[in-house]
């Protein structure tokens, strides 16, 4: 066990309320009492996954017992922050990650985690089948090596959409959580509103029960939209839709592409093929219908990322009731664009704030998240990284 820890100074800079502090008297930061509260708790939970390490390892065999018993007693609460988008729960959160003085670590989407969940299922099933393992329930064995990986597990919006995903959270945390795991989240919702209207929603409320237990839940209730500030305006999504929208799409189109060939593709992935209709080094071109209104999920966007990091989507058209497949396809869309810092191009029926037109459910959460990435995306700073991100790939 004491591979997985690191120790860390105990000189006060080395806090996420001292991080917060120095952006604020630098002016990149406004002062905000809810960011400095939730500081606050994340230094708190700083200095129990510090102090858990020493207790582990009172003697020089401690490790070597301590590694054969569950240690979900010892492990400290995790934290599950909710709020409005913009507030700055990524950012605390990030910091808090940055900081903690563990070596198994990871920071992932929370899609992007349960596409690797589903992965390494997949890939147990076939050792069973291959006669490789007499172990027929998947679920431990992939919770083991999660655990080996990563002791502390943060999240980045946390957002249950997929049933797949549903069925499979409680069983999966409830053996993560025995294991001594330790998850930090931040989500639009509170866990209660987690997978709301979704198809056998009773069989998902055991997580919920299961998350309350092992973290402290905690609302960000900042008043302002820092992602709102950020609008540069720079001309990347085009509302509304016609000639002139479509005319903007190809001379950027051909900007970006200039000097390539343009021609379809196509990935293979998990025995699939996925078509992109052009495509030009690493920029890539789709319809709505192409990404939204065929069954892909969070998975396929993200290996489409792996082979292009900008996208051009044309003619998004206004969500309403009868498009509530292609709106949640469309939220996890947005959600892997952003947080792989790719760039995107978009023509839409109207500004994002104005797509979706009935706001009824777990979309009509998650949409507030879909509108404020989408203007971030515009931003500079958005592109900025993104161009530190990409540049010599």
């Amino acid at each position: 066990m004491g591979k997985d820890w690191d120790r860390v100074s105990t000189h006060p800079d080395h806090g996420v309320s001292d991080r917060l502090e120095a952006l604020v008297a630098s002016g990149e930061l406004k002062p905000d009492p809810a960011q400095r509260a939730m500081a606050v708790r994340f230094d708190r939970l700083l200095g129990e996954v510090h102090a858990q390490r020493p207790a582990r390892k009172s003697s020089a065999l401690g490790w070597l017992f301590a590694s054969r018993k569950p240690e979900s007693a010892s492990a400290p609460k995790g934290l599950y922050i909710h709020g409005g988008v913009g507030r700055g729960k990524t950012m605390l959160m990030d910091m808090f990650f940055e900081l903690a003085p563990v070596k198994r670590k990871r920071r992932a989407h929370f899609h992007e985690f349960m596409a690797d969940v589903h992965d390494r299922i997949h890939k147990h099933r076939q050792k069973l089948k291959n006669g490789e393992t007499k172990q027929a329930d998947p679920v431990p064995p992939v919770a083991a090596s999660l655990i080996e990986e990563a002791r502390l597990l943060c999240f980045d919006e946390f957002s249950v959409t997929d049933i797949a995903d549903a069925m499979i959270l409680s069983r999966l945390f409830g053996e993560l959580f025995q294991r001594g795991c330790i998850l930090v989240a931040t989500s639009n919702v509170e866990p209660d509103n987690l997978y709301k209207d979704g198809l056998n929603r009773g069989l998902f409320l055991p997580f919920v029960d299961l998350l309350k237990r092992h973290v402290e839940i905690v609302p960000l209730d900042s008043l302002t939209d820092y992602r709102l500030e950020k609008d540069s305006g720079l001309p990347v999504f085009r509302h509304p839709l016609g000639d002139e929208a479509d005319r903007a799409m190809d001379a950027a189109w051909r900007r970006e592409t200039a000097g390539r060939d343009v021609a379809p593709a196509t990935i293979s992935f998990r025995g699939r093929t996925i078509v992109v209709p052009q495509a030009a080094g690493r920029a890539a071109r789709f319809s709505f219908t192409d990404l939204c209104e065929r069954p892909l999920g969070a998975a396929d966007y993200l290996e489409i990322l792996a082979h292009y990091d900008t996208l051009f989507v044309d003619h998004i058209p206004l969500l309403g009731a009868e498009r509530r497949n292609e709106t949640k396809r469309f939220i996890n869309l947005i959600d892997t664009i952003y947080d792989h810092r790719a760039r995107l191009f978009a023509s839409a029926a109207a500004a994002p704030e104005g797509l979706l037109v009935t706001r009824k459910g777990t979309e009509g959460f998650e949409f507030d998240r879909t509108v404020s990435r989408l203007i971030e995306i515009r931003s500079t700073e958005y592109l900025a990284d993104h161009k530190a991100r990409y540049d010599g790939k």
